[in-house]
C-alpha cells in the first residue's frame, strides 16, 4: 500500500509535525506500507514573516499534479492546511478523490499570539478546509472531542509513539548545579517560555530548541542556559541528565516532547491544559497545576520508573498501524486501488 502525505512542514524544519511524519514513515515499513511525501523541497520556497526558519512553498497546480501522478499513490493525505495542503486538496476536489487530513496545530491561538484576528474566523477557515475529507486525524480523545464540538466532521483518533530505543534513561551529568528544570521545543512566542523562565526556582534552567524568540529571550534570562536545536543521540543524553521536564504552552494539541521526556525517565511540570493533560492523565508521572512553580516542585517527587513505564505504551508502530486503519475505516482509497488488497497487514 502506497500513502502519499502532502505536508508544508519538512526538513529542514524540527517540530511535532516533522517527527511524528517521519516516525510514520519508519513504522510503516514494518506493517507493509510505503510512504511517500510531497514537501516544500520540490518547489521554491520563501521565508514565513515573522519566522524566517520557516519556508513556505509556492506550488504550481501542474507540478503537484505531475508528483502526484509519479508516487502513483493507493491514498493521499494532506497533513497541514499551508500552500501545499491546500493545493493538493484543490487536486482531489477537481477529481473527486478521497482524501483524509488531520490536525496538528492550533492555528487560531498561534496567529492569535501575534497579529490580532479573530479565532472564529480561523476556525471557520479550517473547518471548511477540513471539511472536504473522508476524516480528520486527531492526536489525542480530547482534542478529536473539541473538533466534533467545533463542527468537524467524522474526527478519528490518531495517537503518537515514542522511540524508547532512543529515550531511555542513563546516567549523564550535564555539570550545572542541581536541580535542572529543562524545557524542549520551538523557542517562539507561542511556547510560552516566558512563564518558565520568570519562575523562581532552585538549580538551573535549560532551553533546547531554537526559533524567532530566542535572541530576546536570551537577552531577558541571561541566567537561563539556551542550548540550541539538539538532535539524536545528543537531545536524549540531555533528557536523561535533567531532574524535571517543563512544559509551559497553552496552545499544544499533544507535544512528542512530553512522551520523549517520560520516556527518558524526566517527570513532567506542566499547566492543566489539553495537551499535556491529554497525555498524562491521571497517570502518576507528572504535576499539572495553574501554578507553574508548585508544578516544578511536585514533580520533583515522582518515580522516574513510573514515567519510563507509562512511555513504554506508546509506540510508533501502533500509531501506523492507526493512521492506516483510518484510511480504510472510511474508504479513503482511490479509483482504481482495491482496499481489500491493502488490508491484509491489519490484525
Amino acid at each position: 500500500m502506497r500513502i502519499l502525505v502532502a505536508t508544508d512542514a519538512w526538513h529542514p524544519q524540527v517540530n511535532g509535525v516533522v517527527r511524528t511524519l517521519t516516525k510514520l514513515a519508519d513504522a510503516g515499513t514494518a506493517l507493509g506500507v510505503e510512504f511517500t511525501f510531497l514537501t516544500p523541497q520540490s518547489f521554491r520556497t520563501f521565508a514565513l514573516p515573522s519566522y524566517r526558519d520557516v519556508r513556505l512553498a509556492m506550488p504550481r497546480p501542474a507540478r503537484i499534479a505531475k508528483l502526484i501522478a509519479d508516487a502513483r499513490p493507493d491514498s493521499i493525505h494532506i497533513a497541514t492546511e499551508g500552500p501545499i495542503g491546500l493545493m493538493v486538496r484543490r487536486y482531489c476536489r477537481q477529481r473527486k478523490l478521497p482524501f483524509t487530513t488531520s490536525f496538528h496545530t492550533r492555528f487560531p491561538e498561534y496567529v492569535r499570539a501575534r497579529v490580532p484576528v479573530p479565532e472564529a474566523l480561523i476556525w471557520r477557515a479550517l473547518r471548511r478546509f477540513h471539511g472536504a475529507s473522508s476524516a480528520v486525524l486527531a492526536a489525542t480523545p480530547a482534542l478529536a472531542r473539541e473538533l466534533t464540538d467545533r463542527g468537524f466532521d467524522d474526527v478519528l483518533l490518531w495517537p503518537r509513539g515514542v522511540d524508547t530505543g532512543l529515550f531511555h534513561p542513563r546516567a549523564i551529568d550535564l555539570c550545572l548545579p542541581a536541580p535542572v528544570f529543562l524545557s524542549v521545543g520551538r523557542v517562539a512566542v507561542e511556547k510560552n517560555l516566558e512563564a518558565f523562565l520568570d519562575l523562581d526556582l532552585p538549580g538551573t534552567k535549560v532551553i533546547v530548541g531554537d526559533g524567532p524568540a530566542r535572541a530576546s529571550l536570551e537577552e531577558a534570562y541571561p541566567e537561563a542556559i539556551f542550548l540550541g536545536e539538539k538532535h539524536g543521540e545528543a537531545l536524549a543524553e540531555i533528557y536523561a541528565a535533567a531532574d524535571v521536564f517543563v512544559f509551559p504552552s497553552k496552545t499544544d494539541t499533544f507535544g512528542l516532547v512530553l512522551l520523549e521526556a517520560l520516556a527518558s525517565g524526566l517527570p513532567v511540570a506542566a499547566f492543566p491544559v489539553k495537551g499535556p493533560r491529554d497525555v498524562i492523565g491521571d497517570a502518576p508521572v507528572g504535576a499539572l497545576d495553574h501554578d507553574l512553580r508548585n508544578a516544578c516542585f511536585a514533580a520533583l517527587g515522582i518515580s522516574r520508573q513510573d514515567c519510563v513505564e507509562f512511555a513504554a505504551n506508546y509506540t510508533w508502530e501502533a500509531s501506523a498501524r492507526a493512521f492506516v486503519d483510518s484510511i480504510l475505516a472510511v474508504g479513503a482509497v482511490l479509483p482504481g486501488r482495491n482496499a481489500a488488497d491493502s488490508v491484509s497487514f491489519v490484525a
